[in-house]
């Protein structure tokens, strides 16, 4: 088995919050599967994303830079403004490995990133080129279904979900590289929206056992700003849609199931190959899902837990099993984590800290993860509500784009360290929150004086990390000094 090259997938799921597991307390078992393999190795319950937003989460995942860095901070056009020295295809590429996708890219990455390339993938429809017939029926219903929640069960069969078929083009993948280390990035579009799933998964879990949620339509108008206008917006649209969040929460429990499954045909295949021994598997998402919390759905608004924590696993070779529930750590730092796990350099510009010593149960300093920092906006003022931007603004008959101009407008940083959580906007408006005891981050603590020391505490935690991810590129005549790891704290 040659350790020094080990095969490694990254499986992704689009929109799935952390807290959807058994083990973190939720009443269903909605991911046996996964579980397990999170059992086998090291499971992150403080990993958040770095912009609850596809795009921009992506392109950090492989950059390992924050969206302020990277300059793509929307899903659209980020070939035009991306930036970095090298990324996570480069740096396999060049350590012999073959770099492939089967599933969903929403990227900056283009074709010639990859050589196998099973793909594109979105949420309403697979590969055109490659659909049978009823793959295309079954693609059709869910561009019909308009990114809705489905009344009723899908009227086709299992092997036309997107996941299944993504996971056939995975093991073709696999097939095809099984005399070269290979990357392989596993993206699936599910639980995303349109919410929807074939029997038996729509009906594997009742909604009343779905859990209460945290705040409510009125306390989401209350919040004002973008909160209020996204809930506005729903409402507009789909009068109502609201009453129904406990059946919307059992469709999406299910469709984790459903991809619970593909996962578990997947592994087993990779066990049949012989190739499981010597593959570092890491499962996570690009952000989260209200899922009903708030009295919305998708995401949009906010950095609330329940968008900004996503799932993150690491398993296979060297990696030590552990359930680790004190290290804040992110999406930025997969790539730097990669590189060292595989004897490669990390490249410059890349802002994130190898979790590779913490996987391998080597010491490494806990203050260096003890906080973490996520942001959302494109910049500039936000909107209020009421106001209607004159142009980019696609809501004419039945579409909803819940990232847009209005809800995306401005600039929104969060910190995490500890209990708390601190939120501070381009005008100065702020919010604190304690959420051992306030989960549904309702109870904003800023300016309460017996919170005046946390306040401070975490406001030179936000000043740090802002000035932190300040970019370092482009490298010139002068070369700043590097922190091994990337770590700052040692």
């Amino acid at each position: 088995m040659n350790t020094d090259n080990p095969n490694i997938v990254l499986i992704m799921t689009d929109q799935q919050r952390a807290d959807f597991f058994a083990s973190e307390g939720f009443p269903v078992d909605t991911m046996p599967t996964v579980e397990r393999l999170g059992a086998t190795g090291t499971r992150f319950k403080r990993a958040y994303t770095p912009m609850p937003t596809c795009t921009p989460a992506r392109t950090s995942l492989m950059t390992g830079r924050f969206p302020k860095a990277t300059r793509v901070k929307q899903n659209w056009s980020p070939e035009k403004s991306v930036t970095f020295s090298e990324d996570l295809p480069q740096v396999l590429r060049a350590r012999g490995y073959t770099v492939n996708l089967a599933g969903k890219n929403h990227s900056y990455l283009g074709r010639d990133a990859f050589d196998f390339y099973g793909a594109p993938y979105s949420h309403t429809h697979g590969p055109a080129d490659r659909a049978n017939d009823m793959e295309r029926q079954a693609d059709e219903w869910l561009l019909e279904l308009n990114h809705h929640v489905a009344a009723e069960p899908t009227p086709f069969p299992l092997e036309t979900q997107l996941c299944a078929r993504i996971v056939d083009d995975a093991i073709t993948c696999v097939d095809q590289n099984k005399e070269n280390p290979f990357f392989l990035w596993l993206s699936l579009p599910e639980p995303h929206n349109p919410y929807q799933a074939p029997e038996p998964y729509f009906s594997l879990f009742s909604p009343e056992d779905m859990p209460e949620r945290v705040g409510t339509p009125e306390d989401t108008r209350k919040r004002g700003g973008h909160w209020q206008w996204l809930a506005e917006l729903f409402e507009e649209k789909r009068p109502g849609y609201d009453a129904d969040w406990r059946r919307y929460r059992a469709v999406y429990a299910g469709m984790l199931r459903m991809i619970d499954d593909q996962v578990a045909r997947f592994l087993a295949h990779l066990d049949q190959s012989g190739l499981r021994d010597n593959t570092i598997l890491i499962f996570l998402s690009d952000h989260g899902d209200y899922v009903g919390d708030h009295g919305l759905q998708r995401k949009g608004a906010g950095l609330p837990e329940c968008l900004v924590r996503v799932p993150l696993i690491f398993a296979g070779p060297s990696i030590v099993p552990a359930l680790n529930g004190e290290d804040f750590v992110s999406l930025v730092d997969i790539f730097p984590t990669i590189c060292e796990a595989i004897g490669a350099e990390i490249p410059a510009g890349v802002q994130g800290r190898s979790l590779w010593p913490m996987l391998t149960g080597r010491a490494y300093p806990k203050r260096e993860f003890d906080s973490i920092y996520a942001e959302l906006g494109i910049g500039e003022l936000p909107y209020e509500p009421g106001e209607r931007p004159e142009l980019h603004f696609p809501y004419e008959g039945r579409v909803i784009d819940e990232l847009n101009s209005v809800t995306q407008s401005g600039n929104l940083k969060m910190v995490r360290k500890g209990d708390f959580k601190l939120l501070f906007d381009v005008l100065g408006r702020a919010a604190l929150f304690d959420l051992s005891n306030d989960p549904g981050e309702l109870d904003n603590l800023y300016v309460d004086p017996a919170h005046a020391h946390t306040r401070t505490q975490m406001l030179e935690t936000l000043l740090a990390w802002s000035i932190r991810t300040e970019d370092s590129l482009p490298r010139a005549k002068y070369l700043p000094k590097v922190a091994p790891h990337g770590w700052y704290r040692t």
